[in-house]
Formats: C-alpha cells, sequence, structure tokens
C-alpha cells in the first residue's frame, strides 16, 4: 500500500484531494496537511511514500519545501498539485525532484493517470531488483515507467483497443490466482494469439506481473496476474 501525504493550503480542496486519492486501489491517505511546517512535522512522525503538494502554502512555496524535506533526510517522493502555472516554477519542480506536475484545476480521471503512473513506476523499481545494480535495458525501463503509464488510455499501440485492455484486467483482478495465457483467452472470449499479444503489452507496460510456473518436464508456464501497488 501507498501511503501518501496530501498537502494544501485550501482545506476543501486537500479534503476533495484526499477523497480522489482514497478511489485509487493501492493508495491511502497518511494525512492531510495545509502548511509547509504541518508537512515536515508529518513527515517527521511517520512513514510517507508520495507527497501530493502544491506550490502556494502560506508560510513557504511547494518548491522550497521540497528542498527542506531532501537537506532534513525525507526521501519520499513529491508530485506537484497546483495552480501554478509558470514555466520557471514547473522547471524549478523538475530539477527540484518533482516526478509529475498536475495543473489545477484536474479531474479525477486527470490525478488517477498520475497516480497510476507512480505505482507503476515503483512496480518496476521492485522488478529490477531494488537497490541493485542495473543494466542499461532496467535504467530505461525505470526511466519510462512512469511515461508510459501516465500517457493517454487512446494511445494504444496499433491493434489494441481499450476495450480489451479492460477485459484483460477484469478478468485478472478476479482470478484467485495467477491465470496462463490459455485461460485468460478462455475466460476473456478472445483467441490465444490476441489474449498473449496483450499479456505481452501489459507486462511490459508495468499493469500486470509475470511469473513462471515449472513443471516435471518441458518449458516453465507463463503465468500473469494484474500488479497491485505495493
Amino acid at each position: 500500500m501507498i501511503d501518501v501525504l496530501v498537502v494544501d493550503d485550501d482545506f476543501r480542496v486537500a479534503e476533495i484531494n484526499a477523497a480522489y486519492v482514497a478511489q485509487v486501489p493501492g493508495f491511502r491517505v497518511a494525512a492531510r496537511a495545509h502548511t509547509a511546517a504541518q508537512a515536515l512535522a508529518t513527515l517527521e512522525r511517520g512513514h510517507v511514500d508520495l507527497v501530493l503538494l502544491d506550490h502556494y502554502l502560506p508560510d513557504e512555496t511547494g518548491l522550497t519545501l521540497i528542498r527542506r524535506m531532501r537537506q532534513l533526510g525525507h526521501h519520499a517522493d513529491v508530485i506537484m498539485v497546483t495552480a501554478a502555472r509558470d514555466v520557471t516554477t514547473v522547471q524549478a519542480a523538475m530539477r527540484y525532484g518533482a516526478l509529475q506536475y498536475l495543473v489545477k484545476p484536474f479531474s479525477f480521471a486527470g490525478l488517477c493517470a498520475k497516480l497510476d503512473g507512480y505505482a507503476a513506476l515503483r512496480r518496476t523499481l521492485d522488478g529490477v531488483g531494488g537497490r541493485g545494480e542495473a543494466g542499461q535495458d532496467q535504467v530505461d525501463r525505470i526511466f519510462s515507467a512512469f511515461r508510459t503509464a501516465d500517457a493517454p488510455r487512446s494511445e494504444l499501440p496499433k491493434g489494441h483497443s481499450a476495450a480489451t485492455v479492460d477485459l484483460m484486467r477484469r478478468v485478472l483482478t478476479k482470478a484467485e490466482q495467477p491465470l496462463s495465457a490459455h485461460e485468460v483467452a478462455e475466460r476473456t472470449g478472445v483467441s490465444r494469439s490476441t489474449a498473449q499479444r496483450y499479456l505481452k503489452y501489459l507486462e511490459r507496460t508495468g499493469r500486470i506481473s509475470l511469473t513462471l510456473k515449472y513443471g516435471d518436464t518441458g518449458r516453465p508456464e507463463h503465468r500473469y496476474a494484474w500488479a497491485t501497488a505495493n
């Protein structure tokens, strides 16, 4: 489960953003803060994975808060959620290490896409070995994970449909254990080759996890499960 700190000076907006976060599977709201001081105090008290951070805070800016977080040794990731849209602020957020930038006003779908991207990034990092060394292919996967998952749903590879992706998601999330391509094909009603093509795409983008089931003889069987945020 990914613990999120929602930081916004407007109490009502903070509540709305927290309600959005609570609707996304794999995420939970650890706390809300309305000033930079409150945010830092929350980070001192307990574990936070991700900070949804407004730029306009009453005691200091969100960008200054990111710098102070790092100076104090807080490593929580940051997604800026703010009405500030000037290029200077956006550029500074990138330089200070914000992973993403969401401009107000936004929809639930907009925030959900950012959170999905963040979850995909974490899955990719877990998949390449956490704190171990990474080869170039693995580094490329890490740097592309957020961008791939955050892309608009309409930007599917040629020959892929959003409806079939959603069908795959529903079948895999309802399954009590990982499924083979043959089982996915049977439950979705698509051909095995189509199931394999979609499963390969979903595994590549971090939305499903792949495990190998070894039998007594022959090649191991690939089994798939819809990936959940850790």
